[in-house]
């Protein structure tokens, strides 16, 4: 059942009807009684929400929310716990709130995904820094080794020849290449500071 059409404006409260009365009404499904609560709660709802959220646009959304929430909520009410105005008040209090909670989390949460936009991220810095890095020890330690052995680590490891296919492009026996492949990887493990 959708929320009832409210008629009438102040003072058409019939006398000697109270809220709790009313809202106990409400819980049965009687709209007029509903009419007339919501003449009886909108202003104190609307004045605490308005002071909370400081926004009047939000303040009536959340006003009309929390008179949503009373119409279908009303058997929930329970005269011996407070009376009727305290129950809907705390309720409107608790939706401004939490409204505020999440503007907050949201304006949070922009921040955040802005500042990560304009910053890049540490990995990607610190990788690109020290592949950079990483690549210029390498060169180095490939000049410091002899130029046969430069020549046959650099077919196997950078074109990705096959043992067998740098000892056919150097015309050189095949354990002639892995001779100098294997001395060239330990100068090379050696003089990066590589551990086996």
């Amino acid at each position: 059942m959708g929320a009832p059409e409210v008629r009438g404006g102040p003072g058409s409260r019939p006398a000697g009807q109270d809220a709790e009365a009313l809202l106990t009404a409400v819980a049965l499904g009687d709209k007029e009684a509903f009419g007339l609560l919501y003449d009886v709660v909108a202003g104190p709802v609307l004045g605490l929400v308005t002071r909370v959220l400081r926004d009047p646009g939000q303040s009536e959304e959340v006003t009309q929310e929390v008179l949503v929430e009373v119409w279908r909520t009303a058997a929930r009410f329970r005269p011996d716990k407070g009376s009727a105005m305290t129950w809907v008040l705390t309720m409107a209090h608790r939706r401004a709130v939490d409204r505020v909670r999440a503007s907050q989390a949201r304006t949070e949460r922009e921040n955040k995904a802005a500042l990560l936009e304009r910053t890049p991220a540490y990995d990607e810095v610190s990788e690109q820094v020290e592949a950079r890095l990483e690549g210029q020890r390498v060169r180095r330690c490939l000049g410091a080794l002899t130029e046969r052995q430069r020549e046959s680590v650099t077919l196997a490891y950078y074109r990705g020849l096959t043992y067998r296919e740098v000892a056919q492009l150097l015309a050189l026996p095949l354990g002639t290449v892995k001779t100098r492949l294997r001395d060239g990887l330990i100068r090379l493990r050696d003089c990066l500071g590589v551990t086996a």
